[in-house]
């Protein structure tokens, strides 16, 4: 029945499309599903291969292995999660079921036991030979060899829910219960050596492949295999037993070397209602791992242990181990009869956070870890606790061999947040030999951060809006920004907060410089001096272009002073993109690499050869693959969606307008390809807050989270008009107002512009915006509001309840701009709430408000529909049960943007009513009639 009528409400909704004498055909609701887009793409290390998966919407992916030159293409149907090998020989990869298949078992409601399972692939790219393991969980690859281990399909260990604040929830997290593991296979890739190992549940890979740690959990009944940790050494295809009994081992680490292992692990009885961990450690010298630190060591806090969610890593040298460690939870009282005792929250002005952000965060609160150190090698070393209950955030140097750690804490000034938004945060310096510490800045709005050699803790004063760096050795602290002469705060901030930073693009090595964004230029400035230079000697500001730094290996820890900086740069005024190339440490400016009307993809280079991959595209070019040394000389390697070509698709320009009090704004305007100026065209009007900066972006076809889905009213016929906002503090209403109204009027100079059948479509903040408008103007032909704010007074002390944080902040200081608290300011309030002026609508809307959304209370969209239905004026609700603030669930996607497309081609193409739109669906009818069927 639910097919039968999705059909016809295909076969309706393109109502007037017959009529259209046009050579391509429009997009239709078909077409989202097999809409392909490009991930997961690869270099070999010596560039010679290059991988990337081609993703339908929804069905089966293609993993796609090719040369350099594309002259030899591997197709892999369905496998994703991709890797080549160290030497570029082979490529690993997973297979995953058919589509249909997993389908067919959720229709079946079968058990996930009984779910189709994964296929592990692995090809040899000489010969092309794909080998194929079936039923396998995971795999994990060397980073510096040939090998890899993969663990066979078996049940999993449901862990709880985030947001899960059950007895049993928590009862799982403080003492977590073990599981049965399954078949390990090791395997040399060349075929040499092939190892397997029963009851694994976790494993590691050392990166030189010489190692593998593997966690046994023996079934109770069988006495061939034994509980425990276990190193098995590759070429020696020798196994060790490291650690014995049964329990939860996790954070299996190797030192950098290779030399070293540690882990944590509870060998506590299974039935134990608390299982506090404790740290083992084992080196080559040793029979058997040897517990480091545990509940009762020494400068272990007293009634803590080891945390077994704690992360564990060595440093660089192996010399130091980071682990973490946290109080011993309360066991779950098993004796409490659930229905004798009251259930309820109680809230106290003195928390530091409000009762829902509370619960929001109770699994990561049961799993909060603080930072410890120790050297592992030194018998006689003691932990040094780095982070507390007073100090939680600690940051280590990306060299962890580094003395100091940064600690930083915003205790005592946290209730502020739920007006201020932001806290103010102290910067403290840890010594990891003593535990000793060193206040560096006071409370300050600020974020922190510590070098990657370890030498200076850098910061942005967002009151003072300047740089400062702390130098470590001297205890010196110094502006580094005060003479550079240009702002380095977001020039074009319109909210009533401190002006953020525009961000850091890197370190150079051993932290003799940071390179600095503004809004256009790099500065290279002397942490220890605050010498700065104009990196990209000006060119950004001169010519207006933002230009910043494109990191290509991501596992880069410093900026290389051998090698060509790719610099990403954006015209401010065109929009358009291209590339720069830099010398580190010459003079010269910036070279142009590449330039145009065009976006560009993060580019990635290959780790041994100046080779590097990146996707192109802009609206009428989908994001393909490329690769090239220069990015002048470029190969594609993908075509996707080459169906495009049948379609009716458009084109995108930039439009610029003055708004009545003088301001200078922009816009895209979006037309269809078969666009003909002598035609009148109805258009829609989509906005947010900025947008003219994705110019150049593709907008593939699909079903909308509930914003307007661009490219496919585009096709069907439509202009779509998005334009810029700047904002005023306290009349944020008043600002949209003044910009959107006045780029819509000035495009409706345009003869083709149809001036009476204009809509408007928004989300969000862009929802709210819809329905302020519809209270100040009569302009538009009919308006969709997703998830709008109707009346500021009552949502400004509301929840988000997808974070738990109150909406005060909100008002006060980001998005909603009034800039005040409702005492201070009640009137702002009124003035900008549209419930307070719904008389003035007469502009027919829709609203969508869903019952799960955690960002905007769905009262709020109530209290409209309420409010307009009180008034007679025609309103519709969708509200989508257990949905999010954006639609999640892509059936419901689907189906608001049927709806979407109905609504406007009814009031903006005169096609005939929907039955929803037009009688409803009675609840009688809930899932079995959608009400998609259009009136005669």
């Amino acid at each position: 029945m639910r097919r039968i009528l999705l059909i016809t409400c295909l076969s309706v909704i393109g109502f007037n499309a017959s009529a259209q004498q046009i050579s391509k055909k429009p997009l239709d609701h078909t077409v989202f599903d097999g809409w392909q887009s490009i991930s997961d793409q690869r270099i070999s290390n010596d560039g010679k291969w290059i991988l990337y998966v081609i993703k339908p919407q929804q069905g089966d992916a293609d993993l796609v292995i090719t040369d350099s030159k594309n002259t030899n293409k591997i197709h892999v149907p369905r496998a994703d999660t991709a890797r080549f090998s160290k030497d570029g020989k082979f490529a690993v990869f997973q297979i995953r079921p058919f589509y249909k298949d997993t389908r067919q078992a959720k229709i079946k409601k079968k058990k996930q036991s009984e779910f189709p399972k994964d296929t592990l692939g692995f090809i040899s790219l000489a010969s092309q030979a794909i080998t194929k393991i079936p039923s396998v969980r995971n795999f994990k690859i060397a980073e510096r060899a040939d090998v890899i281990a993969y663990l066979a399909a078996g049940d999993t260990l449901k862990k709880p829910a985030a947001a899960d604040t059950s007895k049993k929830a928590a009862s799982k997290t403080i003492a977590p219960p073990t599981h049965e593991g399954a078949e390990l296979t090791v395997k040399q890739l060349d075929g040499k050596l092939n190892r397997t190992f029963k009851y694994v549940t976790e494993y590691q890979v050392s990166k030189n492949g010489k190692l593998v740690a593997f966690v046994v959990t023996a079934p109770a009944k069988q006495k061939e295999a034994i509980s425990g940790l276990y190193v098995f050494e590759v070429d020696k295809n020798t196994v060790k037993t490291i650690s014995t009994g049964k329990g939860t081992y996790s954070n299996i680490v190797f030192d950098e070397a290779s030399r070293q292992i540690a882990f944590t692990a509870e060998k506590n009885l299974e039935k134990a209602l608390v299982k506090p961990f404790k740290l083992y450690y084992y080196n080559s010298t040793q029979d058997s791992a040897r517990i480091i630190s545990a509940e009762g060591f020494a400068n272990m806090p007293e009634k803590w242990a080891v945390s077994g969610d704690g992360k564990v890593y060595f440093s660089k040298s192996g010399a130091k181990l980071y682990f973490g460690t946290a109080p011993i939870r309360k066991p779950v009282d098993t004796t409490i009869v659930d229905f004798e005792v009251a259930k309820l929250d109680i809230w106290n002005y003195k928390d530091d956070y409000l009762q829902p952000q509370q619960l929001k965060n109770l699994q990561k609160e049961l799993k909060r870890s603080y930072l410890a150190v120790i050297k592992p090698e030194d018998a006689e070393s003691k932990q040094i606790q780095l982070g507390s209950k007073a100090i939680p955030e600690i940051f280590v140097a990306e060299n962890k061999d580094a003395r100091y750690v940064l600690g930083v804490t915003d205790t005592g000034a946290r209730v502020q947040s739920q007006w201020e938004g932001d806290t103010k945060q102290q910067a403290i310096l840890i010594d990891t030999k003593s535990g000793n510490k060193r206040l560096i800045n006071g409370s300050t709005n600020a974020r922190y951060r510590i070098s990657p050699d370890g030498q200076y803790v850098l910061w942005f004063d967002l009151a003072e809006q300047q740089w400062y760096s702390y130098t470590i050795a001297t205890g010196s602290k110094i502006n580094l920004t005060k003479s550079v002469g240009t702002k380095m705060g977001d020039e074009l901030n319109d909210v009533p907060n401190f002006a953020g930073e525009y961000g850091v693009a890197g370190w150079t090595k051993d932290d003799k410089a940071v390179l600095i964004y503004d809004r256009y230029d790099i500065w290279s400035i002397d942490p220890a001096t605050g010498v700065a230079t104009n990196f990209t000697n000006g060119i950004g500001r001169k010519n207006k272009l933002i230009i910043r730094y494109d990191q290509t290996d991501p596992e880069q820890k410093f900026i290389p002073s051998k090698q060509p900086m790719w610099l990403s740069a954006q015209d401010e005024e065109t929009k358009e993109w291209g590339y720069f190339t830099k010398n580190p440490e010459g003079i010269d400016p910036p070279k142009k690499a590449a330039w145009g009307k065009m976006s560009y993809g993060d580019l990635t280079k290959a780790k041994n050869t100046a080779l590097y991959i990146y996707t192109k595209s802009n609206y009428q070019l989908p994001p393909d693959l490329y690769v090239s040394a220069d990015l002048k000389n470029e190969i594609k390697l993908s075509d996707i969606n080459p169906q495009q070509a049948e379609y009716n698709w458009g084109t995108a320009e930039l439009v610029s307008w003055t708004t009545p009090k003088g301001y200078k704004s922009k816009g895209i305007l979006y037309k269809p390809e078969d666009f003909d100026p002598n035609k009148k065209y109805p258009m829609i009007v989509y906005f947010y807050e900025k947008l003219s900066e994705g110019l150049y972006n593709y907008l593939p076809p699909a079903p909308t989270p509930s914003r307007l889905p661009i490219s496919f009213f585009v096709s069907n016929g439509y202009l779509v008009f998005a334009p810029d906002i700047s904002y005023q503090t306290g009349h944020p209403g008043a600002s949209a107002v003044e910009f959107i109204n006045s780029g819509v009027e000035s495009l409706k100079k345009n003869t083709w512009v149809d001036g009476a059948h204009i809509g408007i479509q928004g989300q969000s903040w862009g929802g709210y915006q819809v329905a302020y408008l519809i209270t100040q103007t009569n302009m538009y032909a009919a308006a969709w509001a997703g998830a709008p704010v109707a009346n500021m007074t009552s949502a400004y002390g509301g929840i988000r309840w997808e974070s738990g944080v109150n909406r005060q902040f909100q008002y006060e200081k980001t998005q909603s701009r009034i800039g005040a608290s409702l005492w201070e300011k009640p009137e702002l309030y009124i003035e900008n709430s549209p419930l307070f002026q719904l008389p003035k609508v007469q502009t027919p809307v829709m609203i969508m408000s869903n019952d799960a959304d955690g960002a905007v209370p769905w009262y709020q969209g109530i209290e409209m529909f309420t409010g307009l239905r009180r008034l007679g004026k025609p309103v519709w609700l969708l509200q989508y049960n257990g949905e999010a603030h954006n639609l999640v669930q892509r059936q419901n996607r689907k189906d608001i943007t049927i709806r979407e497309q109905q609504y406007f081609d009814h009031f903006l193409k005169r096609a005939p009513m929907p039955v929803w739109m037009a009688k409803g669906v009675p609840a009688v009818d809930k899932g079995k009639d959608w009400g998609f069927e259009l009136e005669k």
